[in-house]
């Protein structure tokens, strides 16, 4: 790998994964699900290709903030799961493939803001990968759902435990009881994605929300995350206590001291990463 290809470029054999710098600014990487055929379905290949496009993610320093989407020609965001494989697997074959890490928990657990651009239809696994991401940005008339009801099964990559949390359980139970579809306007209402926009207006939103990450300190945004990660998974007297270590933390950093001194000098800020 030459000093001017990055970690992610490197990854360069993937048949179903395309890696993109800049399209979104500076510092924002784009990984496009590219499976047109199948709308991009999550078969083995792509999970891990997506795998190890984000495990080279974490040692990119070029990489500040992820956009992930589906390839525009498919309709889709990721359609799903592969209902072949599905199909051809018994309950010993799917408990090998179900072992954490997934990509699911790969995407949640990425160090660096990951912004999902949901530009179709994001069903069962597609819906899964994209409540991993930190935060959802939608079509208004993409589909999204847990359509695993209908083929007799239910939600295995999240779809249970992530929708509830996101939506609360009232909401969660009907999508996932139902197999219901509802459109990208319908999932910002009940905060199963934070905004939706109409398609012309999707890619300027994409862009200046990343772009606003991207500009921020990475130690400070990946400490963040940490933080925010633990409001999920801690009572509220043990997060707060995580919160305030990570933040007298900062406190050693050069990036907190530039951010002040930026502050009060009128200027924008040099960050490091440390």
């Amino acid at each position: 790998m030459s000093e001017e290809q990055s970690s992610v470029e490197s990854v360069a054999d993937a048949e179903f994964v395309r890696v993109e710098h800049g399209e979104y600014g500076d510092g924002v990487l784009t990984i496009t699900i590219d499976r047109p055929d199948a709308r991009n379905a999550l078969n083995a290949q792509v999970r891990s290709e997506l795998t190890r496009v984000f495990e080279a993610v974490e040692d990119d320093e070029k990489v500040r903030v992820v956009v992930l989407t589906g390839a525009d020609e498919a309709n889709a965001f990721v359609a799903g799961a592969d209902v072949k494989e599905l199909r051809e697997r018994t309950a010993v074959e799917q408990h090998e493939v179900s072992k954490r890490p997934r990509i699911y928990e790969t995407v949640a657990g990425c160090s660096k803001p990951v912004v999902a651009r949901v530009n179709g239809h994001a069903l069962g696994g597609g819906c899964e990968l994209a409540q991993a991401c930190d935060v959802r940005l939608a079509r208004e008339d993409a589909k999204l759902g847990q359509p695993e009801i209908n083929l007799g099964l239910i939600p295995g990559g999240g779809g249970t435990q992530r929708l509830t949390r996101l939506v609360g359980p009232g909401q969660a139970r009907k999508l996932v009881l139902s197999g219901e579809l509802i459109d990208g306007a319908e999932a910002a209402e009940i905060g199963l994605v934070e905004e939706a926009h109409p398609a012309d207006d999707l890619d300027e939103r994409v862009s200046e929300l990343a772009g606003k990450m991207a500009s921020k300190s990475p130690l400070a945004v990946a400490r963040a995350k940490e933080a925010l990660r633990a409001a999920t998974r801690m009572d509220l007297d043990s997060g707060l206590a995580y919160e305030s270590e990570l933040f007298v933390g900062l406190f050693d950093s050069h990036d907190k001291n530039e951010g002040i001194d930026a502050f009060f000098e009128n200027r924008d800020p040099e960050w490091r990463g440390e």
